[in-house]
């Protein structure tokens, strides 16, 4: 429930609310959250709150909103194993609009950007590629 005479502020606490019933699976992918109407007579708060609380939990990549359709939690989608050789150089950052559309990422979901010498730079989204580094490379190369 959501305690008024908290220090956390009210939005954050609906968050951590809806975050954790995704986490625990009551909601599941896919699903659609109570509308905004019922999230403010459930826990007694105003339109305000409750779209700074979806507005957090969709930076978070963790819901996603359609106009006039709701919001639901995020799908989750099957993560890539990506093999890091040589001289690889990676970092991760947060994605430009274009990045953002043509990877169908939601808006607070990073990228990794993959360097390596004479390849072209990979850009990929975080929530869904795992890093895997080739250890035969460590071994010819253990100061690395």
């Amino acid at each position: 429930m959501i305690d008024f005479g908290s220090d956390r502020p009210v939005h954050r606490q609906l968050a951590d609310i809806i975050r954790t019933d995704i986490a625990s699976g009551r909601l599941k992918p896919g699903q659609a959250l109570p509308s905004e109407t019922r999230l403010m007579q459930q826990y007694e708060l105003g339109r305000v709150a409750v779209r700074q609380a979806l507005g957090v939990l969709r930076g978070e990549g963790l819901i996603v909103t359609v106009k006039r359709e709701g919001s639901h939690v995020r799908p989750q989608l099957p993560v890539e194993r990506v093999v890091i050789e040589g001289e690889a150089e990676v970092s991760a950052r947060m994605p430009s609009p274009e990045e953002r559309k043509e990877l169908d990422i939601p808006e607070g979901v990073p990228v990794f950007v993959i360097k390596q010498p004479r390849k072209r730079e990979r850009v990929l989204a975080a929530d869904r590629t795992t890093l895997v580094w080739d250890n035969s490379q460590q071994a010819r190369n253990p100061e690395r």
